[in-house]
């Protein structure tokens, strides 16, 4: 049997990019990395303890390996990783580079 996920082992990095700074802004959804293993109610509880804010919906969605080159024939693989689109509650927002 595995070992159950801790709410800090969910929640990996937010992900900050053009897109996610937009949905961000428009639709009050936040991008994050978790763990492969997370479910939806798993995410949606870490969130929510985390940043104390309440989650609306939980979308996920694996990002699949890619394959680069480091020099001329050494080829290198990135691993898949699940990202998780958390929209939340009209009043909440979530301050991600905030300390």
């Amino acid at each position: 049997m595995p070992k159950p996920l801790h709410l800090f082992d969910v929640v990996i990095r937010p992900v900050v990019t053009e897109k996610s700074q937009i949905l961000q802004d428009e639709q009050n959804v936040y991008v994050f990395e978790v763990d492969m293993r997370a479910n939806k109610p798993q995410i949606k509880a870490a969130v929510e303890e985390i940043f104390d804010v309440d989650v609306r919906k939980v979308r996920t969605a694996v990002v699949p390996p890619k394959r680069g080159r480091r020099g001329r024939s050494e080829y290198i693989r990135k691993k898949a990783w699940k990202k998780a689109y958390v929209t939340v509650e009209p009043g909440d927002s979530i301050d991600l580079f905030g300390v």
